[in-house]
């Protein structure tokens, strides 16, 4: 496998593609990575049309699970997606912190980035900003969001205890996260494993999920828990990119598992209660002495 930095290179020119390529072609592809699978449609994609924020232009069917619908968002937080994409867990996010609340999210290419704000504009969303940085090095003051959530990105990331002490950093004490990514049980085949293609592809990149869990319980995290998990099958005809017949038969036959998740855990702490605005502060007026509102 190729350093850090050439793999976030492959990841970044990757996804600058993915930004401007059709949902479908996302959806029937590992994470909208490599080419379109003819025997499988939506091979790791959940439906977020039915959740409230939904919005078409900014799914681009590259999830693999629904955080934002775990994630106990509540209204007035200060939500961080990590790996935004076009916008579509932070608009879901929205919804649940009403415009009380505020959403920041974060991804690394630059096309992302564009077409997310293009379509916050579009929704005259004013409490959801867009930064373009690394998830392993966020643009983001400490202690500062109530929770965390990603939708099959960590995975990307060559140094995902980096992520993960970042992630323990922003949040407030008390705050949480909430994360839907791909891990492993059993080894992939080595090809697979040096592919970039499927490490774009969420694939490759994936680690076993022992030592994805025991990362978060080395951070200090408190009530860790998996809230979703759903087995993965890779099509054939995308496995055959790397892998011979005989190769690709051993693979289904082995104990390798290839699996989404959804993992909960607390950042330890009191949570502080969010302060009450006062009427003249709704309105928009500035409270002075005498005016009773002080």
């Amino acid at each position: 496998m190729k350093n850090s930095d050439k793999l976030k290179e492959i990841v970044r020119e990757k996804y600058t593609q993915i930004a401007n390529q059709d949902k479908a072609l996302n959806q029937s592809s590992c994470c909208g990575a490599g080419g379109c699978s003819t025997e499988v449609y939506n091979i790791m994609t959940d439906d977020y049309s039915e959740l409230n924020g939904y919005n078409q232009e900014a799914d681009l069917g590259l999830g693999c699970g629904l955080p934002t619908q775990f994630a106990q968002i509540q209204a007035g937080d200060t939500v961080i997606d990590l790996g935004s994409g076009a916008g579509n867990d932070c608009f879901v996010a929205r919804h649940e912190t009403g415009e009380s609340g505020k959403v920041i999210g974060i991804d690394f290419t630059e096309a992302m980035i564009k077409k997310a704000r293009a379509n916050a504009e579009k929704l005259g969303y004013n409490n959801v900003e867009f930064r373009q940085g690394d998830i392993d090095d966020m643009p983001v003051s400490d202690n500062i969001a109530d929770v965390v959530v990603s939708n099959c990105v960590l995975n990307l990331v060559p140094d995902k205890q980096k992520v993960i002490r970042e992630i323990y950093r922003v949040l407030k004490p008390g705050g949480h996260f909430s994360i839907s990514d791909i891990v492993l049980v059993g080894d992939l085949p080595k090809a697979l494993q040096e592919d970039a293609e499927m490490y774009a592809g969420c694939v490759a990149g994936a680690i076993q999920k022992e030592e994805y869990l025991g990362y978060i319980t080395k951070m200090g995290f408190d009530n860790i828990s998996i809230q979703k998990e759903k087995g993965i099958v890779i099509p054939d005809d995308i496995l055959a990119k790397n892998l011979s017949q005989e190769e690709i038969q051993s693979f289904r036959q082995g104990e390798t598992g290839i699996y989404s998740v959804t993992v909960f855990a607390q950042k330890p702490g009191e949570k502080k209660s969010k302060p009450k605005l006062i009427l003249s502060e709704i309105q928009g007026e500035s409270c002075t002495p005498g005016s009773g509102c002080c």
